[in-house]
């Protein structure tokens, strides 16, 4: 029940899910991380504002890139009958992984505003603090935000579904705008008495 409410199930649903996710994502992921190398200054900030868009268009082309590994890694991992939670958490587990190794990378160059050996340099110093940040934020934030929006509008999809005609009359537009002029033509007759 829970992979069918609180996952996606269509394309246009995926879009929805990712978008949540690396939108949340990448507001609390580059500030923190940046704030933690160059210090908590309000010019840091300000700075990895100007980055984040390019950042998140980067973000959302490697999520696309990585998303095929991380489902075969996940699998490798968790077995059929897994308990939703397993499978999510080790799911989240294989994407930060994956996504926190390109981006260690990937993210300094696009905040540096030019490419370098550096982050490859010191790449084995970055990533695990990178990786923690990330990892945290994935499982206590974003997804678990990302999931309950998806339960509400599968809640919501599926109750509109399963409506009967006339409840689905009732919630259109020309049933809402004749119940305000109703109420609108008994408060003026209330006004003349």
């Amino acid at each position: 029940m829970d992979f069918h409410m609180r996952l996606p199930r269509s394309k246009k649903e995926f879009a929805l899910f990712m978008g949540i996710i690396s939108i949340i994502s990448v507001n609390i992921i580059a500030p923190l991380i940046t704030c933690f190398e160059f210090g908590f200054h309000l010019y840091v900030w300000r700075d990895v504002l100007t980055i984040l868009p390019f950042l998140w268009l980067a973000v959302i082309s490697l999520v696309l890139l990585t998303y095929k590994p991380s489902e075969w890694l996940t699998h490798k991992i968790v077995s059929q009958g897994d308990s939703f939670r397993a499978v999510v958490t080790v799911n989240i587990l294989c994407c930060v992984l994956l996504l926190s190794i390109c981006l260690t990378v990937i993210g300094t160059w696009i905040g540096g505003r030019h490419i370098s050996m550096e982050p490859i340099r010191l790449f084995f110093y970055k990533w695990p603090r990178n990786f923690a940040i990330s990892l945290g934020v994935e499982m206590l934030i974003a997804q678990p935000i990302a999931r309950f929006v998806m339960f509400k509008y599968h809640q919501y999809a599926d109750a509109k579904a399963n409506r009967p005609a006339e409840a689905v009359k009732q919630g259109s537009f020309e049933a809402v705008l004749s119940k305000i002029k109703a109420l609108f033509l008994s408060l003026s007759r209330k006004k003349e008495n």
